[in-house]
């Protein structure tokens, strides 16, 4: 019997492992402190010395495992599924720290500092004094690592309910780790790592993103973020004319800050805000239909950009089957949602801002219609209307929206367009098959590729699989959340509650808060990991983590 072969004293698996989580940790400790500085310019001391505690702890934990482990092989695909699975985790983890030590750091009255004159929140009880600042909500860990979570998987569900009594630094970070998850911090660190190659494609393939824009991978991931940079400067740039113009006027300074925000979390559809009510704090329609646009850009997958951009392939919007797919549902369901909302009048649609002259309620149904169901197949998850008072059917349809999600290689979450028509060309492919005689060649077309029998069947076994482990998790989670919770919501409430934290979209029905079971709580983190991860890296994590690696 051989011995295997270690590193520092541990199995090679393991340092291999170890090694390049410390890499990702690494990288966030790195963010911790540019935020600290933030803080700093607002002298907002507790939070800056929160954020340095924090990224010191970081950046300990994951430069003794970098460094001590630096001569481990590189990762090959199991190794890249349990570091995208528990690399998630990790910082997940440690990005919930700055939360929790803030909120135990900073005093009362200066937490009663960050909430604006007039304000009337729910008071929240620390020690023997009170605050109505949600920064206070985070002296719970389980609430600090709900929201880490949530900013780093791009779901945008908070515990922060009044996000403007909240620090600027800490608005800050929420939607910072919402900007560099929408790529994937597995992305990122690939391109600080420059280590090309097959074990920077194991880490690459792990996060779900096959597609590969130039042959090295090194290349691939310097352009996307290339691409989110120069949409992040279009959409900051645009959003800040609309909310400029827009009642009640803002400071420039305040201006700029929300523009910021919005569309660094929009692009990357993240959907965290910095407003009170998210987007229905503004009311305004020329605010929404910029966001359309921003939403929409983020659930395209990056090679259609960068053929765009940089090849001005104009054509690939809409002969790319998945962009295609996507516009179209954009169009088809916004239609189908506003005739459901329109149909079944609530109070949620009463007539507020008039959007291109109408002001009924019929037009507000519609108005929120088109944004919500963009919001929610985006991933999104930016809120302008109050969908708890929606009816059941409204709900179910956004529900399926957020299921369904955006394109693969883009920032969405969800099973992704390409698995739903891989699925429907794979039964129709299977139907005709009964109708031919057993030797006949049947191929299927899936965009420009055309498939034998057995890569059909490979695909249409992957992507049935992902996608019915999908559907078993959100069914087991709705149910758990429905018996959880308080009776005023409906099973429809849960579901899109559950479907919005494992498609990683954001928008709520009311259940989502402080005040939820802890055990729901807990329950829509692991939605949220496992959704990010798409299932398998997690199964694949869990596996080794009882089994080990070995076959």
């Amino acid at each position: 019997m051989t011995r295997r072969n270690r590193v520092a004293g541990v199995p090679e698996d393991l340092a291999t492992i170890l090694r390049d989580v410390g890499a990702l940790v690494l990288m966030q400790a790195a963010l911790m402190t540019l935020t600290a500085g933030v803080a700093v310019v607002f002298r907002e001391w507790y939070a800056a010395l929160s954020f340095l505690i924090a990224g010191g702890v970081t950046a300990g934990f994951g430069g003794v495992a970098r460094n001590r482990f630096q001569d481990a092989p590189n990762p090959r695909m199991k190794h890249g599924m349990i570091i995208a699975a528990g690399g998630w985790f990790t910082t997940a983890i440690f990005g919930a720290t700055p939360f929790f030590l803030a909120a135990h750091l900073t005093p009362v009255s200066v937490l009663d500092s960050y909430v604006a004159a007039g304000a009337n929140y729910e008071p929240i009880q620390v020690g023997s004094a009170t605050t109505m600042s949600s920064l206070a909500y985070f002296q719970n860990p389980l609430h600090a690592m709900f929201e880490s979570m949530s900013g780093w998987t791009g779901s945008g569900l908070t515990m922060a309910i009044h996000e403007p009594s909240l620090p600027r630094a800490f608005q800050w970070w929420r939607s910072l780790i919402q900007w560099v998850g929408g790529v994937g911090v597995i992305v990122l660190t690939t391109a600080i790592l420059a280590r090309p190659g097959s074990g920077s494609y194991a880490l690459y393939r792990a996060e779900t993103r096959e597609e590969r824009i130039h042959p090295s991978i090194l290349h691939t991931v310097k352009t996307v973020w290339r691409i989110f940079v120069l949409y992040t400067v279009f959409a900051v740039a645009v959003l800040f004319v609309a909310i400029l113009t827009s009642e009640p006027r803002l400071s420039l300074f305040e201006t700029f800050w929300q523009a910021l925000n919005h569309a660094m979390t929009g692009l990357s559809t993240g959907g965290f805000s910095v407003t009170d009510n998210s987007i229905a704090s503004y009311d305004s329609p020329f605010i929404e239909t910029v966001l359309l646009p921003i939403m929409a850009l983020g659930a395209i997958a990056f090679p259609v950009h960068y053929a765009v951009l940089y090849d001005r392939e104009f054509r690939l919007l809409v002969s790319d089957l998945q962009t295609r797919w996507l516009l179209g549902l954009f169009v088809a369901g916004a239609f189908v949602l506003s005739l459901q909302n329109a149909a079944v009048l609530t109070a949620a649609f009463e007539p507020t801002a008039a959007y291109f002259g109408f002001d009924s309620a019929d037009s507000t149904a519609v108005r929120d219609s088109v944004f919500q169901f963009v919001s929610a197949l985006s991933c999104t998850g930016f809120q302008s209307s109050p969908i708890g008072k929606w009816g059941a059917g409204g709900k179910l349809i956004v529900s399926g929206a957020m299921v369904l999600g955006g394109a693969a290689g883009s920032t969405v979450g969800g099973i992704k367009i390409i698995r739903g028509y891989t699925i429907s060309k794979g039964i129709q492919w299977e139907f005709s098959r009964v109708f031919l005689p057993s030797s006949a060649i049947v191929n299927a077309r899936i965009g420009d590729r055309v498939l034998d029998r057995n890569e059909m069947s490979e695909e249409f076994s992957e992507a049935a699989i992902v996608s019915l482990l999908w559907l078993i998790l959100l069914l087991t989670g709705s149910l758990v959340l429905i018996n959880v919770t308080d009776s005023a919501f409906g099973y429809a409430d849960a579901l899109f509650e559950v479907a919005s934290a494992q498609g990683n979209v954001g928008l709520s029905t009311g259940i989502t808060g402080p005040s939820m079971s802890p055990l729901g709580e807990g329950m829509m983190i692991l939605n949220m990991w496992i959704g990010r991860l798409e299932i398998i890296p997690v199964l694949v994590f869990l596996r080794s983590a009882l089994f080990g690696l070995e076959p």
